[in-house]
């Protein structure tokens, strides 16, 4: 259960976001449930997380591998679950990717560029201060653009993991 309300539709001030949410991301989800105890956090958080999500020169693959790995390092239920069971499939992994982004070090079915992706989302996560040599390999692969958009999605996903643990959201059930 969550550490804090789960705000609905009652709240008829918030109607015009609600429904940008739904318009945005398909329904009202727990995580914006939560984050409109806070109007100006949800908002921020929708306005950000479209931009890092839709917006940017990264591939739909490997941006949900990206995400799938950071939700599994933190533990996060929450956004493994939305993004493993229908956003990676969407993107085009397959499930047998998904299954091996757990040990994706030991699989041959990354490419060079998307294993060195994941090693600089891994050492974002465990590490923080991610080593040059991971940036060399990185820099191989992506331009400034793309180095700078994969940081930021290793990191907003870092956020929505923690945020997501610390205050207990729960996926959404089944209607």
């Amino acid at each position: 259960m969550a550490r804090v309300p789960l705000i609905g539709e009652e709240r008829s001030d918030l109607a015009p976001f609600i429904a940008r949410v739904k318009t945005e991301r398909g329904k009202l989800i727990n995580l914006y449930r939560v984050l409109m105890n806070s109007p100006a956090i949800a908002a921020g958080w929708l306005d950000f997380n479209t931009v890092v999500r839709y917006k940017t020169s990264l591939d739909a693959a490997l941006r949900e591998m990206i995400i799938l790995r950071v939700s599994l390092l933190n533990g996060a239920e929450y956004q493994a679950k939305i993004h493993g069971a229908s956003h990676a499939l969407h993107a085009g992994l397959s499930t047998e990717q998904i299954a091996a982004l757990d040990a994706w070090q030991d699989s041959k079915l990354f490419s060079p560029a998307q294993r060195a992706a994941l090693a600089w989302t891994d050492a974002m996560t465990c590490l923080i201060d991610v080593p040059d040599a991971l940036h060399d390999d990185l820099k191989q692969h992506f331009n400034d653009q793309a180095i700078t958009e994969i940081t930021v999605l290793a990191g907003a996903y870092n956020m929505h993991t923690r945020v997501a643990r610390a205050l207990r959201i729960e996926p959404e059930q089944k209607s």
